[in-house]
């Protein structure tokens, strides 16, 4: 289940998203009955979170707040459910970010949140490796829902 909470004055949307989170969490074999929260918050309030939980100053782009820990299950374990946590998007300050990507603004959204996903599932990009193998699965996840999307269009 996706929760999503547009408190950041911007219009988004939100359909995207919600069908975006879907699609990666039935990609990753989370459990369909998983709960996910999308925030969406304003330039003020992104700074805010941001310097309280990682001690940063000025808004970012993406933060995410695991809960329960859930991880990617192995071969032949069964899907994980529980409170997967919260991610929390700035959509002015993608959309400002966006074009240094070579993004649009949903675009740029859409990546983050698969990314804000993946950190709620236990990856992280503190060493190199684990960047390579974070990123990989990013962009694997992009590139699929893209070519979904561009099957449903025809």
């Amino acid at each position: 289940m996706i929760e999503i909470n547009n408190e950041s004055g911007v219009n988004v949307d939100e359909v995207r998203l919600r069908e975006l989170g879907e699609f990666v969490l039935e990609e990753l074999n989370i459990h369909p009955q998983a709960e996910l929260s999308i925030l969406l918050v304003d330039l003020d309030t992104m700074s805010a979170y941001h310097e309280k939980f990682l001690d940063l100053p000025g808004p970012t782009d993406v933060l995410s707040f695991p809960m329960d820990e859930l991880r990617i299950p192995g071969p032949g374990e069964a899907p994980p459910e529980g409170l997967l946590g919260d991610v929390v998007l700035a959509p002015e300050y993608v959309a400002k970010q966006a074009p240094t990507k070579g993004n649009t603004a949903a675009e740029e959204a859409d990546y983050l949140l698969v990314h804000g996903i993946l950190h709620l599932l236990g990856f992280d990009h503190a060493e190199p490796e684990d960047e390579r193998v974070m990123f990989a699965l990013n962009d694997r996840l992009i590139a699929d829902w893209k070519a979904k999307r561009a099957g449903e269009a025809r």
